[in-house]
């Protein structure tokens, strides 16, 4: 398995995998928005993508948004998406990601990773928590606009 960062020539394969990626989280299919989406990010420089590739596929990946810390003056990264394919998971995809996410995070001079996922999502949640991330009890706030 081959984790790397997603380059111009993978859009297509990609699109697709963010595509199921927003069905999971229960949006309608499109994966034209979605391949739309990924290109301005792209371009922009807007995010970061990492891409699991199985046998010359892509299998998953992970979306990286910058953010920053006023406080530590440092850059912080939110990773804000990660998905699997169904029929590759269990094969420690989600793990490597992970861990090129943390590789990354350490060569931006990082303060620190966030993450968020529905609170539902126990499968996510015991990923996270298998590879050293920290579930937060802090009470947040959120103002629907």
């Amino acid at each position: 398995m081959i984790i790397r960062r997603a380059k111009k020539k993978d859009m297509d394969e990609l699109s697709v995998l963010f595509d199921k990626y927003r069905i999971f989280y229960k949006q309608r299919s499109n994966v034209d928005n979605a391949r739309s989406f990924l290109k301005k990010r792209m371009k922009r420089k807007e995010s970061v993508i990492f891409v699991a590739e199985e046998r010359e596929e892509l299998i998953g990946f992970t979306q990286l948004f910058p953010i920053f810390s006023s406080v530590s003056m440092k850059r912080t990264w939110l990773l804000n998406d990660l998905y699997i394919n169904e029929r590759s998971r269990g094969i420690g995809a989600a793990t490597k990601l992970l861990d090129a996410v943390k590789e990354f995070g350490a060569e931006t001079n990082s303060k620190w990773l966030l993450l968020q996922t529905a609170a539902d999502n126990f499968t996510a949640q015991k990923v996270y928590e298998k590879n050293g991330w920290v579930k937060e009890t802090d009470i947040l706030y959120r103002k629907d606009i």
